[in-house]
């Protein structure tokens, strides 16, 4: 009582009349006056009467408003302690982040702004895509529509560019995930992936746009192959979480997230090979529509009329070559119309010389290597396709490897590595 009283009084002296006298009485008049104007300040705050943060949430006013990314100033922190302290760069420390800046960007978008117009989708494949994406986006009466569709097929049938076909027939830019994202050295999070890339397809809808989840070769990240293959803690997770999205797909939260909220519903779309691989409860019909994809002599001709369009191949000529090779798949077609451009090739590294050709194609101030493009009828288009079908019989026939593992011999009279006019004889 006696101080403030001291101190009220000291102000008033202070500021009510001016300070005669020596220096040094003004110079110690001005330093009570601040010691008396920091303790009423600290007084008023300690009060909440005036200076202070009303919205203060707990004692540590400065952790309270701090909105800045943990991980980040964790590693602006190196360097500050002594290396006794902290880990190496690019090893776990006390100052290294377990997650980079670039790990919370979102890249899984795609776009099909590359893919040229004129080429051909099958009307099946399309009308299976628009009527499942269409459906998750209608509120049917007492109806239950699956969430997932399940594109399967023979290996090298064009799924994944049918399907890429018809997102942008629909415009729709999807939100893309592959086999090799379905597995992880950590465990729990390819799981935790799938989650992180629904919510972000569904923003995009909140947003206004449509958009879907697009997963590649489901049964090659989440199937089992035979004993060959062993079930991870992630596989088992990743069918988990794919059966709780179909069922709940309104109410997706992320690890150690429970709060209710209700987010819009993403259609998602898998292709593979082969889903009696995957756990039989996520392909149920309530779950899983599945579309068997195998494309008819009609769709094979229209794929062909697609690769081979700035060839000058007419619709006669690829109906003879399609015809020709009917156990191919479409991606064997491709792959012969690659192979057309060998002689081409190989005549560009003749008049280069092989010493040069590093120069000619990594980083050359020429630009990039450009030359006309080979003939292509019906004739060359079948030689080639004769080679690559032998190359595939080779395969078929030598089996190196069940040679390896049965112990047989691979030179000799009796071996598979023997040329062909040495076993005539």
């Amino acid at each position: 009582m006696y101080t403030q009283t001291a101190g009220s009084a000291m102000r008033s002296s202070i500021m009510g009349r001016r300070v005669s006298g020596s220096p040094a009485a003004v110079r110690l008049g001005r330093e009570v006056y601040c010691v008396v104007r920091a303790d009423a300040s600290r007084k008023a705050k300690s009060r909440g009467e005036s200076g202070g943060n009303r919205d203060q949430k707990g004692r540590w006013r400065g952790m309270d408003e701090d909105i800045s990314d943990d991980q980040q100033d964790i590693q602006r922190g190196r360097l500050m302690v002594d290396s006794l302290f902290q880990g190496a760069t690019g090893l776990d420390g006390t100052h290294n982040a377990v997650l980079s800046s670039a790990e919370y960007l979102a890249t899984a978008a795609r776009s099909f702004n590359n893919i040229e117009d004129g080429y051909y989708i099958s009307p099946a494949f399309l009308d299976k895509i628009t009527i499942h994406i269409a459906k998750n986006f209608m509120e049917l009466p007492k109806i239950k529509v699956p969430l997932i569709l399940g594109v399967w097929g023979g290996k090298g049938q064009g799924k994944t560019f049918q399907a890429n076909l018809a997102f942008k027939k629909l415009g729709i830019s999807p939100i893309v995930m592959s086999a090799g994202e379905l597995e992880s050295g950590n465990a729990g999070e390819p799981a935790k992936l799938i989650r992180q890339r629904y919510r972000e397809a569904s923003d995009i809808i909140a947003k206004g746009k449509m958009c879907a989840l697009f997963i590649n070769d489901l049964d090659a990240g989440a199937g089992r192959m035979g004993d060959t293959t062993q079930y991870t803690v992630n596989n088992q997770m990743v069918n988990a979480t794919l059966m709780n999205i179909a069922d709940n797909p309104t109410n997706v939260q992320l690890p150690g997230v429970y709060t209710q909220e209700e987010i819009p519903r993403v259609p998602i779309i898998c292709t593979g090979n082969d889903f009696s691989t995957l756990y039989a409860p996520l392909i149920r019909d309530g779950r899983m529509e599945k579309y068997y994809w195998n494309p008819t002599r009609e769709d094979r001709i229209g794929v062909c009329m697609g690769i081979f369009q700035e060839d000058q191949v007419n619709r006669g000529e690829v109906e003879e070559l399609v015809d020709a090779f009917p156990g191919q798949s479409i991606d064997f077609f491709g792959a012969l119309r690659a192979r057309v451009y060998d002689d081409k090739v190989r005549s560009f590294v003749d008049e280069l010389g092989m010493e040069n050709l590093g120069k000619r194609l990594v980083n050359s101030k020429e630009g990039t290597v450009t030359f006309e493009k080979p003939v292509m009828n019906k004739d060359i288009l079948l030689k080639y396709g004769n080679l690559l079908v032998d190359e595939q019989d080779n395969v078929k026939r030598v089996q190196l490897a069940d040679a390896y593992l049965s112990g047989a011999a691979l030179a000799g009279k009796t071996g598979s590595s023997m040329p062909e006019a040495v076993k005539e004889k």
